[in-house]
């Protein structure tokens, strides 16, 4: 993943710089209807597009479905792999929304309301690098170790949780362990869900520029 890493890096800064320079980074603007403007249109909503279907999907159907039928090794490991990949994806793609946002509508120049709707794709990239970086590596290092004291008390391979709370009401270092990687994982769902719910605010702003 370190091309990944490297790729969102470099669009974040060129997102960055968009916000404050878009003239001197991608040249004056032809107009609504020139090519330049048309390309921003189509990126942003391609991205917007992705990263919303993808956070839709990882959230409220996918995890769910994986959670339920899967036995919680399995899951855990598989959410391991899956994690990274996606954050790197919905960062991206908040990346370059906020770019193509901020070349189209100018700080200086954008009225209220684009105002507060860059601040809202800004807040959903924020919230996904800090997942990124902060809280889902602190997840999957938290949740390795506590495999490692599941399998240990011979747990784990059922499907849900009844097994751990039963066994942590007896076992102070599972219970510890179970505390911590609650605290990290419910900042880290906290954090998606802040990103989801910055980006539903948009596309409540997009869906009013519709005609259909």
């Amino acid at each position: 993943m370190a091309w990944a890493t490297r790729f969102l890096a470099a669009m974040c800064f060129f997102a960055v710089g968009v916000v404050f320079a878009p003239d001197a980074l991608l040249g004056a603007r032809s107009g609504s209807g020139g090519g330049a403007a048309t390309a921003a249109k189509m990126a942003h909503l391609l991205c917007f597009a992705t990263s919303w279907g993808a956070a839709l999907w990882a959230t409220f159907i996918g995890g769910i479905i994986m959670f339920k039928n899967l036995p919680r090794h399995q899951f855990g490991n598989l959410q391991g792999k899956l994690f990274p990949a996606y954050f790197t994806l919905i960062s991206v793609c908040a990346a370059v929304s906020v770019a193509a946002f901020s070349y189209l509508h100018p700080w200086k120049t954008a009225s209220t309301v684009e105002r507060y709707q860059l601040g809202f794709l800004l807040a959903a990239l924020g919230f996904d690098l800090s997942n990124l970086i902060v809280f889902t590596p602190m997840t999957i290092e938290m949740m390795k170790k506590r495999h490692k004291i599941e399998k240990d008390l011979s747990i784990g391979e059922e499907v849900g949780w009844s097994k751990n709370v039963q066994v942590a009401k007896n076992n102070p270092t599972l219970a510890a362990m179970n505390k911590k990687f609650g605290m990290i994982h419910g900042l880290s769902s906290l954090a998606n869900i802040m990103a989801f719910g910055s980006l539903a605010m948009h596309s409540w702003y997009l869906a009013s520029k519709l005609e259909l």
